[in-house]
This record gives C-alpha cells, sequence and structure tokens, in this order.
C-alpha cells in the first residue's frame, strides 16, 4: 500500500515492465458524449429548482404553499440519497470492467429516472401512488449520477494529452454550464408562449421531455468510445467493492478529506446559484417570467468560464485556481445578496448570479481535475465518484431547502449568502492544503494502490 505522500507526488517515469497505452484520439463528438451525462444532471438540477413550486403542488398539494414547496425541495434531496452507492458500485465497476461500460450504464439509468418523474400522473389523479413513482425515479436517478462523474472524468483526463488536460476536463463543467443555459432559454420562451399558468400545470414536463430526448444521441455515440482504461489486466482493480473502498480509505484518506470539503464548497456555491430562481420569487417577489430569466446568466457564466479555469489551472497549475476564486467568492458573496436584497430588482439578481457563478466556475474547473490526477489509475474512477457523491449527495441536496428555511425562520433575505461564505472559508482552507497534480504522468501509476 503506498502511502499518502507518494500517492501525492507527481510520477515523472513510467514504471517498468508496465505497459503504455497511447491516448486514444479524442475528437469533439467524443467530448459531447461523454460530458453529456453533466450536461443532463445540471439541466435536471436547474428545471427542477426553477420549477419547484410547481411541482410540489403536483405531488404535494397542501394549503400553505411553503409545505408544498419544501416537500418538493425534500423530494429533489432524496436523489442524492443513493448518490454514495451509485459511486461506490459504478465507480468500483469502471476501475475494474472500463470507463465506457459504466458511462452507458448512468446515462441509461438517468434516462429512466428521468422518464419516471416528467410522465407520472399527479397526486390528484392517483393519490399516494404519485409518491411512490416520483421518490422511486428520484432514486434511480440519484445512482446513476453518483457513478457518473468518476468514469466520465477519468476517461477525458486518460485520454487528453497532458498539456490540456485541464482544458479538457474542464468541459464537465461547460456541459453545466450549457445545460442551464438551454433550460433558462427554453423555460423564458416557454413562459412567454403559453403563460404562467400552463407552465405550472404542464410546461415542466415538457422541460423534462427535452432532456430526455437528447438521452438515444448520447448512447449511441458513447457505445463507440474507445477504453481508456487500458485492455490489459489490472490485478489492483480486481478487488471487491469493499476492498476498493478500504484501500481508498487507508491509503488516501487524507487526500479524501480535503477534497470531500472542497467540493462541498463548490457544491453550496452552486446549489445557490441554481436556488436563485425560487429566491427571486418567494424571497424578492419577482414574477415568474422574470424569474425564469435567472438560469440563462447562470448558464451564460458557468459555459465561458470553466474553459478559462480550465485553460489557467493547466498553465499556473491546480490549486491556485482552486483558491483565489473561493476568496472572491468569500469576499463578496455577503455585500452581493445585500445589494440584491436591497434593490429588488431583476437585474440585479441576474448580476449578482453571473458574478457568483462565474467565481465559482472558474474554481470547479480546476477541482475537477486535481482530484482524479492525484489518484492511482486503479482507484481513479472510484475514488472521485465516491467523494463527489458523498459530498453532493449531503450539501447538493440540502442546501437549497436549508438556504429557504433559514430565510423563513429568521427573516434575513441574506441567509444564504452567510451559509455561502462559511463554506468558502473552509473549502479555502482545504485547498491550501492540496498537492499540486499539473504534469503528472497518469499512464505510470497502472499498477499503483
Amino acid at each position: 500500500m503506498a502511502s499518502t505522500a507518494a500517492t501525492h507526488a507527481p510520477s515523472t517515469a513510467p514504471r517498468r515492465g508496465v505497459p503504455r497505452t497511447p491516448p486514444p484520439v479524442l475528437g469533439r463528438k467524443a467530448v459531447a458524449a461523454v460530458v453529456l451525462g453533466n450536461a443532463l444532471e445540471f439541466y435536471d438540477f436547474t428545471v427542477y429548482a426553477f420549477f419547484a413550486k410547481a411541482i410540489g403542488e403536483a405531488f404535494f398539494p397542501a394549503q400553505d404553499p411553503t409545505h408544498s414547496l419544501l416537500a418538493s425541495l425534500a423530494l429533489f434531496g432524496a436523489g442524492y440519497v443513493m448518490r454514495p452507492i451509485g459511486g461506490v458500485l459504478i465507480g468500483a465497476f469502471a476501475d475494474r470492467a472500463g470507463r465506457k461500460p459504466a458511462m452507458l450504464i448512468t446515462i441509461g439509468l438517468m434516462a429512466l429516472g428521468m422518464l419516471m418523474l416528467a410522465a407520472c400522473p399527479t397526486y390528484a389523479q392517483i393519490g399516494g401512488w404519485a409518491h411512490v413513482i416520483v421518490i422511486a425515479g428520484r432514486l434511480i436517478q440519484g445512482l446513476a449520477l453518483g457513478g457518473e462523474v468518476g468514469p466520465a472524468t477519468a476517461f477525458l483526463l486518460e485520454a487528453a494529452s497532458p498539456r490540456r488536460r485541464g482544458f479538457v476536463a474542464s468541459w464537465q463543467i461547460a456541459s453545466q454550464g450549457c445545460a442551464a443555459l438551454l433550460a433558462g432559454l427554453v423555460a423564458t420562451g416557454l413562459a412567454l408562449a403559453v403563460g404562467d399558468r400552463a407552465m405550472a400545470e404542464w410546461g415542466w414536463r415538457l422541460m423534462f421531455g427535452l432532456g430526455l430526448a437528447v438521452i438515444p444521441v448520447g448512447l449511441v455515440i458513447r457505445s463507440h468510445l474507445p477504453e481508456t482504461a487500458g485492455a490489459e489486466a489490472d490485478p489492483a482493480a480486481a478487488d471487491s467493492v469493499l476492498g476498493v473502498v478500504r484501500r481508498l480509505v487507508v491509503g488516501h484518506g487524507r487526500l479524501l478529506a480535503l477534497t470531500f470539503v472542497v467540493i462541498a464548497a463548490s457544491t453550496v456555491s452552486n446549489a445557490v446559484g441554481t436556488n436563485m430562481p425560487v429566491y427571486a420569487g418567494a424571497t424578492l417577489g419577482l414574477t415568474e417570467t422574470a424569474a425564469s430569466a435567472v438560469p440563462i446568466a447562470l448558464g451564460l457564466a458557468s459555459v465561458a468560464f470553466p474553459l478559462l479555469g480550465g485553460w489557467l489551472a493547466d498553465r499556473i497549475g491546480r490549486r491556485p485556481v482552486m483558491v483565489w476564486p473561493r476568496v472572491a467568492i468569500l469576499v463578496l458573496a455577503v455585500p452581493a445578496f445585500w445589494w440584491m436584497a436591497r434593490a429588488g430588482t431583476a437585474t440585479s439578481v441576474y448580476a449578482v448570479t453571473f458574478l457568483l457563478s462565474a467565481l465559482s466556475s472558474i474554481n470547479a474547473a480546476a477541482i475537477i481535475v486535481a482530484i482524479p490526477e492525484a489518484l492511482p489509475r486503479a482507484v481513479r474512477s472510484a475514488g472521485l465518484s465516491i467523494v463527489y457523491a458523498l459530498s453532493v449527495s449531503i450539501f447538493g441536496g440540502s442546501t437549497n431547502y436549508v438556504v429557504n428555511w433559514l430565510i423563513a425562520a429568521s427573516g434575513d433575505r441574506l441567509a444564504p449568502a452567510y451559509y455561502l461564505a462559511a463554506f468558502s472559508v473552509a473549502g479555502t482552507l482545504a485547498a491550501l492544503m492540496l498537492p499540486e497534480t499539473r504534469g503528472r504522468d497518469l499512464l505510470a501509476d497502472r499498477g499503483a494502490r
């Protein structure tokens, strides 16, 4: 078992007797197919956050609209329960059987979970069975999403050239911005075309249906991808699932603990951003049409700035790009929310959403490449999947609920800013203790544990 320090140190030479597999040619279609899972995750995340009120009314009707909204947000969080399980099972499977079969499994499960939510009859139509169907759908989707990020990111890193790994992997984050932008544009156009009432009654189902429509394309392209895990048998990847988890905890426990905190801070930033439509409508009192445009600002920032973060990570290193944007969020969160709450306009919401999302996107691009680079290939997919799924399941599933509850309980419209600032402190300190992985040879650690 390699020590933690040895694991963190960049490898400069291949191990003797270890066959080196050159990276496959990574075309644009291949990158698009790989990042599609992440894009669908964020598309679903954005659409659900925006239509949380309508979904609550459909499946959890209540006399008090706040109770209905909170029940809807609790359903959204239910999917996160399965993410750690998906991270362990599918992540370990990807290290043992390959990245490609794992990515085919995850996108198929995503489709099933999304379909169950989009097509489920309302509570008024089938009663408690609606609860059963939508909860089951969210659990299936959570299982898939928990196992998606590890194999997909490992594939991108292993297939990209060493000098462009940060930029290539940053498309995982940029794809989220593309999905959020698409969700915002389509939701705004649809709301203007059919009106707020129709959007609440059936428009949100159409939004999920559009996400389902692209899944067959992703399945076809992913089925033709090359395999980056290597064709040779890898004894280090043959352990049982429990063996993989034990090896990760014993050999890389400190690294995983630090990355858990770093991902938690990034996850809270993303969740606060995707909660902005609810904040704009429920807290600031903006109209449904004005609030529906908020994801556009989120998407615009999340398309370009992750690529900037990946480009910077390739040139100045992973750690500086993880630290400085997080420091900026820490400094600006409370003043930005104070100005937005005081102004109470759509323009102020769009501006603050764009600013915080841009900084978070730069930060996230470095995170998504640095963590798997610090792990050996035999546990790369499982390690990233597990720590990502645990952090996102806890904080991604709870942040929207928590910040809305804090606002309702305290009456303080700056509550989301305080929550975001607190996590930014922890995320900055953890990032400072992570190793620098720029330039590490990912093909030289095939048998490393």
